[in-house]
């Protein structure tokens, strides 16, 4: 049995949640969103919980009952707080800024390097090296930071690059020279 799974989603107060069928809709403060539940998993909804439960027992059935517990839980916690990543550019001469709602990253190629939010994110620069990336869907926030971290991903020797706020880089020492 699942151990993600069997656990209950509890819902706040200020927060709706529909079902239809095989979807299921959330909606809060920050915005709305949906979400398709497999034909293997079951749904039972009371006043203010969500219990998921497998109609067989196979292991794909397993699967997507612990996956499937996680999406909603997420959905309910960013329609009532969302979720923010923050990124951190280190580097002599790297730089980020905003033009419009694009992100410009100048990060020692030849050319900048230009990202575009979709409409459901925003992205906040502060002091040219910290990049705030905000929305309600925890995926996408965290697929546009992995977007941004890729441009340049920190490097072992100087610890030079884009990284995450509390991501520890394991430094290597240079070559031993004579």
């Amino acid at each position: 049995m699942s151990r993600i799974g069997k656990k209950e989603i509890i819902i706040p107060d200020n927060i709706l949640v529909t079902l239809n069928n095989c979807q299921i809709l959330v909606k809060g403060i920050k915005g709305e969103l949906s979400y398709n539940i497999s034909e293997l998993i079951e749904i039972e909804a009371t006043k203010n919980r969500i219990k998921l439960t497998k109609k067989n027992h196979t292991q794909k059935a397993q699967a997507i009952h612990g996956l499937s517990r996680s999406i909603i839980n997420n959905m309910i916690i960013g329609v009532s707080k969302g979720f923010e990543k923050k990124l951190i550019i280190q580097g002599v001469g790297y730089r980020s800024q905003m033009e419009g709602k694009n992100l410009i990253l100048n990060m020692g190629y030849s050319h900048p390097v230009k990202i575009e939010p979709p409409q459901d994110i925003n992205i906040k620069v502060e002091n040219n090296t910290n990049i705030f990336i905000s929305g309600i869907n925890k995926e996408t926030v965290g697929q546009i930071a992995a977007t941004i971290r890729s441009v340049r991903p920190p490097e072992p020797y100087k610890g030079k690059g884009i990284r995450y706020e509390n991501e520890v880089i394991k430094r290597k020492v240079g070559k031993a020279g004579k």
